[in-house]
């Protein structure tokens, strides 16, 4: 994950960040994405975690350039989550700031779409990614196992909707 791209889930839109700074803004994305009161908390408490531990490898203050672009991933990313965590046979996947999702999409490509998740033809995978990466070109391509082996990998088990129990 980019410094810019962990700045942008803890919805830090400052140029000078300091410590205390990321401390507070980890606590308040702690509180909005806990799994308590998000239905998406578990896979946003993943993200906020490790954008948290971005910063605080970085040395501080750190100062971002004029040319980077704040947005509100966070915001965006716990949306797409919580519009696709209750879809059955689909696996979840994080690999730096992007989410990969794969297994049976094919019935739910519509919700897909309306979540802002982009179809990969390639790796034959729906994606979500950071508002700083949409203006890049990029030159060939790489596997998905490139990827998770580049950026790491964390998968996560959807929630499967409730069924009731039958007691005999």
């Amino acid at each position: 994950m980019k410094v810019i791209d962990a700045l942008n889930t803890l919805s830090i839109s400052e140029r000078e960040v300091d410590l205390e700074t990321v401390k507070k803004a980890y606590r308040k994305a702690c509180k909005t994405f806990h799994p308590d009161v998000n239905p998406a908390g578990i896979e946003m408490m993943k993200v906020v975690n490790e954008a948290y531990e971005v910063l605080l490898k970085e040395s501080f203050p750190i100062s971002i350039g004029e040319k980077e672009k704040f947005s509100n991933y966070g915001e965006a990313l716990n949306d797409a989550l919580k519009s696709i965590i209750t879809l059955t046979d689909i696996n979840i996947e994080i690999c730096g700031s992007w989410v990969w999702i794969s297994g049976n999409t094919k019935p739910s490509k519509e919700i897909f779409k309306k979540s802002g998740f982009l179809w990969s033809k390639k790796k034959e995978m729906w994606y979500f990614r950071p508002e700083s990466e949409k203006k890049r070109f990029f030159r060939g391509s790489s596997s998905i196992e490139e990827i998770r082996t580049k950026y790491g990998s964390e998968k996560i088990r959807t929630q499967r909707p409730y069924a009731l129990k039958h007691r005999y």
